[in-house]
């Protein structure tokens, strides 16, 4: 018999040799070449649908602005929950893995019969689901039809085929939403034609408020037509409301196995856009050609990553991810370059590029911009130019802007490691004055001025070097989370400085690096914990280090003083400086043994976003490095599946998943603008990537783990310590494991 030996500084590989191997054994996918490889087929839409991932199975292009997916829970955020007993209907945009509910506009159902206009009344039991980028389809029982739906970037169309022959009802629902009944307006217009809005918002309980324009027309000429409002059906051809129910039906005469076919299109600007986007993009009714150009899309972007010798299961819950990842922010301009501009205060125009919404940049500046960045730097250049559209609109950049408007959840501001991340890494072709104008804005304060609510509480930062707990929650702007919040910021003001120093700004780069180390100001090295600070500078007592409820008064809100956590989910939560934070535990031994308590005593979670990072932080403790690997390995096995609960909780548009995506090709993104990765455990025997040579010199980079002698080499030369550099990545090349085989009858010698 043999076994793995590896040494001190590199055991951390025995997580990634026994899987590695088992999968070059038991799989015959190695072989294939890239330009052969099927990756929509490794994608299974319906992991994330249950356990509270909050993802959608629906129809959806890479960024696409429409997504026509099912819905069976109209309270759950994106519409969807596996295993509900019923379908009430398909809307038209969704949002996927949100905690909040919003979207879900302009809602197809098919029912016979007289017309219902409550979804309780024309819901209808399902069954023979079936998903794949870009395509969904299921059998209705009630009206027994078979109903298959696609989607273009900015347009739906549908297919209904029925079980039997008779009349069956489209109805579009333009005043409900998933978040809201916010009313609308329907109007039918030549045969078979009907067009309106829907009024959506009420994001997590905000105010915001957003119209979503939809234009579509059936392949076959109606019996009958007409309209409601609240529960009347009307003799109108239109009917318009707000805060109530309204929506238009089409009566159609059908054989069985006849198809009928509804095309839509969408817009955030205006009925004729929607109308303008659906002549564009679906002028035609071949169902087969939107389902075969949006699975060529899915795979011209799912290409950027060859995974080779896999198991079918990894490579499913690897490219699932990507796909998951490559939805927010999608596109919300119109073919024509229109879209509504930042606060819904006008329409606003480019035909140059894309526009984009969904900025979830509490969550998403941590692993999806950071992988859009590696893999698709073209994309996230136009994210970034949108940021600044969004600044220039408004005077802020966005902090959780949905469909034009600013929601303001979330803390810290995430828009910040947003751009200068991309910056440090070499994306440069924006505008770098008017970014810095922006990210500064609510940084450099006068004295006596009150930080804007995109860095709520700035202010007495400045003045305390740290949030204090004492908030006034009866005010517009009170701090969620003070010491949460300080502790964005001080990141915040951490990637500021480094594109100060980029730019020349020595002054402003010098006090931003003294900001960003206010953090240790409410680190209690009794408790080696963090903890809130009252303003008179004494801890908050009682203190309970395990609470995570009392922040805020809804559950789930955290413990008080944090964000969606506790205290020990938030102790180490200082990417920036990870050698000060080892100091304030006192040294390296001390810092991995309260860092590995956390681990065994349950408190680190992978769906809370702070802790993304933590089990690389045992790649900066010699002789640690082996603990990185043993626990995303085992995160990876054991909290993601390809079940419909296979994600660990909330996806937060694709933040999740885009975590899945770094630990499975072995090196993570510890820190915004710090321009270097840390290694772990790659999850396959080999892997991919190919670099956009628009914005990278090199043309592929890979990865491989093989036998060998225990060094990870890049390009065959030994690499020192555990960070790998973007520019090493960027540059092209070869990235291997090493791990050493001997004899037993060697091991003791």
């Amino acid at each position: 018999m043999k076994r793995l030996r590896l040494n001190s500084a590199l055991r951390w590989w025995l997580c990634l040799l026994l899987p590695a191997a088992v999968a070059a054994c038991s799989c015959g996918c190695g072989a294939r070449g890239r330009g052969e490889e099927d990756y929509a087929r490794l994608v299974n839409p319906f992991i994330g649908t249950a356990g509270g991932g909050n993802t959608f199975p629906g129809a959806v292009r890479p960024w696409g602005m429409v997504s026509t997916s099912p819905h069976t829970a109209p309270s759950a955020p994106s519409g969807y929950y596996h295993g509900q007993p019923f379908n009430y209907g398909f809307g038209m945009v969704h949002l996927s893995g949100t905690g909040c509910a919003d979207l879900g506009s302009v809602i197809v159902a098919v029912s016979r019969g007289e017309i219902k206009t409550r979804p309780e009344e024309y819901r209808s039991a399902f069954s023979e689901e079936q998903a794949e980028p870009a395509y969904y389809s299921c059998l209705l029982q009630e009206p027994a039809v078979r109903v298959r739906t696609s989607a273009t970037e900015r347009c739906g169309i549908f297919e209904f085929v029925p079980l039997q022959d008779g009349e069956i009802n489209i109805q579009i629902d333009a005043g409900r939403n998933l978040s809201r009944l916010g009313g609308g307006a329907i109007r039918l217009t030549r045969a078979g034609g009907i067009e309106g809005f829907n009024i959506g918002g009420g994001f997590c309980g905000e105010n915001n408020r957003h119209q979503i324009f939809f234009s579509g027309e059936v392949n076959l000429q109606p019996a009958a037509a007409g309209v409601w409002r609240g529960e009347e059906l009307l003799t109108a051809n239109e009917a318009n409301t707000e805060e109530e129910a309204v929506g238009g039906w089409l009566r159609i005469a059908l054989r069985a196995g006849q198809p009928l076919m509804l095309r839509l299109g969408i817009s955030y600007v205006s009925i004729a856009n929607a109308r303008e986007n659906l002549r564009v993009e679906i002028p035609h009714w071949d169902f087969e050609r939107v389902r075969r150009d949006g699975r060529e899309a899915w795979q011209e972007q799912l290409s950027a990553v060859h995974i080779r010798e896999g198991s079918e299961k990894e490579r499913i819950k690897f490219y699932t991810a990507l796909y998951h990842s490559l939805i927010h922010p999608g596109i919300i301009s119109d073919v024509n370059g229109e879209y509504p501009l930042m606060g819904r205060s006008g329409t606003g125009c480019n035909r140059e590029r894309a526009r984009y919404s969904v900025f979830s940049l509490w969550d998403t500046y941590r692993t999806l911009h950071p992988l859009l960045t590696l893999l698709y730097p073209s994309r996230q250049s136009e994210i970034i130019k949108t940021m600044l559209d969004m600044y220039q609109e408004s005077g802020f950049l966005p902090k959780w802007e949905l469909a034009g408007n600013e929601t303001y959840m979330m803390v810290g501001d995430g828009a910040v490691p947003v751009i200068a991340d991309s910056y440090i890494k070499g994306i440069e072709d924006f505008d770098i004055t008017t970014a810095w104008q922006a990210m500064t804005k609510a940084v450099f304060l006068r004295d006596g001025e009150e930080a804007p609510p995109v860095r709520a509480g700035y202010h007495e930062l400045l003045k305390y070097q740290y949030i204090p707990f004492e908030q006034d929650t009866s005010t517009a702007w009170w701090v969620w989370g003070p010491v949460s919040t300080t502790q964005e910021y001080c990141l915040a003001d951490w990637t500021l400085a480094q594109v100060a120093q980029k730019l020349g700004k020595s002054d402003a780069a010098a006090e931003l690096l003294l900001r960003s180390g206010w953090y240790k100001n409410l680190f209690d090295p009794r408790l080696q914990l963090v903890r809130p600070h009252l303003k008179d500078g004494s801890w908050l007592e009682p203190f309970d280090p395990l609470a995570t409820e009392g922040s805020g008064s809804w559950a789930g809100s955290g413990g008080p003083g944090f964000v969606e956590g506790n205290a020990w989910q938030y102790a180490w939560f200082a990417p920036h400086d990870v050698a000060g934070l080892i100091g304030l535990f006192g040294g390296p031994a001390p810092f991995s043994r309260k860092l590995q308590e956390c681990f065994e005593n349950g408190q680190f979670t992978i769906n809370n976003e702070p802790d993304l990072a933590y089990p690389w932080l045992f790649t900066w403790l010699p002789g640690e490095e082996s603990r990185a690997g043993r626990i995303t390995a085992g995160l990876m096995a054991n909290q993601f599946s390809t079940a419909p609960d296979g994600l660990p909780g909330n996806d937060d548009c694709g933040t999740i998943s885009a975590w899945f995506v770094f630990a499975a090709l072995g090196f993570y993104p510890a820190c915004p603008a710090a321009p270097e990765y840390r290694l772990s455990l790659p999850l396959f025997a080999e892997a991919e990537l190919k670099l956009d040579r628009r914005y990278w010199p090199g043309e592929s980079f890979i990865i491989r783990s093989r036998g060998g002698d225990d060094r990870i080499e890049l390009n065959g030369i030994p690499l020192a310590g555990c960070g790998l550099r973007h520019d090493q990545i960027t540059a092209g090349g070869e990235l291997a494991f090493n791990a050493m085989q001997e004899d037993d009858a060697s091991r003791d010698q």
